[in-house]
């Protein structure tokens, strides 16, 4: 059964590291269906987060391959109980003088933000799990989104455990 795995893994923060990675997956055939990279709280490493959908041989062998690489210092299987997951999206909205105080309404329903405002559209902040991000774009879509950019997932675990061992 093809399921939804997010893997986070911490590697060199040098050039090419990125393209290895994302290398390994397209030359196997497995989809990246988000990714997310960013300098961690030691400025030698990256966490890169990625979404990719398969079943469980499938997440074995990702796993597998990406530990096999030098740049890579550690991969973890990063689990909806056991983590903190979330994605970051811009939402422009049409909303005209009618309908405007509805999408304000509805961004503060969601715990998102108005953080543009045009003349005809709204841009809004919004930050949770994908269903979160889901319900209010299907909230939305009678309004008329103009454009969205979603950012991908990124996760930590929760409480005391740290995802890597390494230290800066």
């Amino acid at each position: 059964m093809l399921e939804k795995y997010i893997i986070s893994i911490l590697a060199d923060n040098k050039s090419g590291v990125l393209t290895r990675i994302t290398g390994l997956f397209s030359k196997r055939g497995y989809n990246i269906e988000s990714l997310s990279v960013g300098v961690t709280e030691n400025p030698a490493f990256s966490r890169i987060t990625v979404c990719a959908v398969g079943d469980l041989y499938i997440l074995e062998q990702i796993v597998k391959q990406l530990e096999k690489l030098e740049v890579v210092k550690e991969v973890v299987h990063m689990k909806n109980e056991t983590s903190v997951i979330r994605e970051f999206s811009l939402i422009k909205i049409k909303a005209e003088n009618q309908n405007r105080m509805m999408i304000f309404e509805l961004a503060n329903v969601f715990r998102g933000k108005v953080v543009d405002v045009g003349s005809n559209e709204l841009t809004i902040e919004l930050t949770g799990d994908e269903s979160k991000i889901e319900a209010f774009l299907q909230i939305a879509r009678p309004y008329g989104i103009l454009e969205i950019s979603r950012t991908g997932l990124t996760a930590l675990q929760r409480g005391d455990e740290t995802s890597f061992a390494i230290k800066p």
